[in-house]
């Protein structure tokens, strides 16, 4: 049974998301809409959220809390930003939907491929699943081959083929992989370790003409942070074109969150295709896939390859990307601001764990990270298991306690927004500190 709990003396409800778990469960499979909100790992009913303001939350009893989920990556700039408000209500008096060309479309375009050179050109989608199962199918008609790699615990929606070893909610769960995936649709997808370029190599002295494609995170966000080590994109790149290959970078996570241009811009790596979502629809439904001119223009209506969707490029998400790209941009410093805050709250994390004698990990790239209750370096999907699920779950309720708001998942990232300020980075140490201590009763 859920209970009320105590914030610096005070009891604090929880009363009605309770009630609102209990009634969800009876409509929707688990009482959700997506895996990860159920809060299996962690245990608990999940907080049921009425409104969001900045780099806050508020559930439906009526309590704050300092968000670090952020929608799991879309609000850079934090919740409700004025100006992508202002945005979509403008661009709603006017229409939701038209089901055919509008111009918004192609000044999202523009912003996005000026910022990121690899997409000479792109299709908007509704959701990076959408994202990255179609670049992998233009991927396959491109090179007339049928299977791709992906990275063990590496996370590119819920496809078919693309469930295999997943990360994301399918780790959270403890599921090896999902039901009513024909066996032969998971052959065509091969596996390797992250960080792992002689694994990558393996495969194709195996398969040597039958690989399609190399889809990855070029920083994995699905098995919780984990940056690419020393040249092992740089060897992607280098094995896929002697091979024939393309190499496919699933930046729905990191696009526009770890640079301005995506993490292929902090790299310096340049992708054949690239997956976008979250940040470029300001927290609306979308998605993008995009690249080589001569790969995209296989799409129909040009060419053979067959991909549609009823509210693709719809006004509200392209008027909520705009306004967002926009916004970051008129932010002196922002990504250097990003990374301040990140670095602060990583040398908080750090000191309260040597404090307390607790080992702890802490991955991080730019404005995402990872806490990982172990001592072993996190460089793939394997290593991140090793970390102390009980204890996360332990410590996710200690931060609930204290209003601070993470990521119900061992396998995700916390987010840090533009709206997180000093005070509240330095407001989460200090909750931290406080958590860590019980962490050992």
């Amino acid at each position: 049974m859920l209970r009320p709990y105590k914030l610096n003396g005070l009891l604090m409800q929880t009363q009605i998301s309770k009630h609102l778990f209990e009634t969800a469960q009876n409509i929707f499979p688990g009482g959700v809409n997506s895996p990860v909100r159920a809060w299996k790992s962690v245990g608990g009913a999940p907080r049921f959220i009425a409104r969001g303001a900045g780099a806050k939350i508020f559930d439906a009893d009526g309590n704050e809390y300092l968000d670090y989920v952020g929608s799991w990556g879309p609000l850079i700039l934090g919740h409700a930003h004025p100006r992508v408000v202002a945005a979509i209500q403008d661009a709603a008096t006017r229409g939701t939907s038209y089901g055919a060309p509008c111009e918004l479309e192609i000044e999202l375009d523009k912003r996005i491929t000026q910022s990121i050179p690899s997409m000479e050109m792109l299709r908007f989608v509704s959701s990076g699943t959408e994202a990255t199962m179609s670049a992998i199918r233009l991927a396959r008609a491109f090179t007339h081959r049928d299977k791709i790699v992906k990275f063990d615990g590496g996370y590119h929606g819920h496809a078919d083929f693309l469930l295999a070893k997943a990360g994301s909610g399918v780790a959270t769960l403890g599921l090896p992989d999902s039901a009513g995936v024909p066996a032969a649709i998971a052959a065509t997808t091969l596996i390797a370790p992250y960080n792992d370029l002689d694994s990558v190599a393996r495969l194709f002295d195996s398969h040597r003409d039958e690989i399609a494609a190399v889809i990855v995170e070029p920083v994995a966000g699905n098995m919780g942070v984990v940056s690419p080590q020393k040249n092992f994109l740089s060897g992607l790149r280098e094995m896929t074109r002697a091979h024939n290959s393309l190499l496919i970078f699933d930046e729905v996570i990191t696009g526009f969150r770890v640079a301005w241009g995506g993490a292929q811009s902090l790299y310096n790596i340049q992708p054949d295709l690239t997956c976008l979502g979250k940040i470029i629809g300001g927290g609306l439904p979308v998605g993008a896939y995009g690249g080589r001119r001569d790969i995209m223009r296989l799409i129909a209506p040009l060419g053979p390859v067959y991909q549609a969707g009823t509210l693709s490029g719809n006004p509200l998400a392209m008027a909520a990307g705009i306004a967002t790209l926009d916004a970051i941009a008129a932010i002196p410093n922002a990504y250097a601001q990003l990374d301040a805050r990140g670095a602060q709250l990583e040398q908080g994390l750090c000191d309260g764990a040597r404090a307390a004698k607790i080992p702890l990990i802490i991955n991080r790239v730019g404005s995402m990270m990872t806490v990982f209750f172990t001592e072993l370096p996190i460089t793939n999907y394997q290593f991140a298991k090793t970390s102390d699920m009980q204890r996360y779950a332990k410590f996710f309720h200690g931060m609930l306690e204290r209003a601070i708001y993470l990521a119900p998942s061992q396998f995700e990232a916390m987010f840090i927004s533009l709206a997180h300020t000093e005070q509240d980075i330095l407001r989460t140490v200090e909750s931290v500190d406080d958590a860590l201590k019980t962490l050992n009763k």
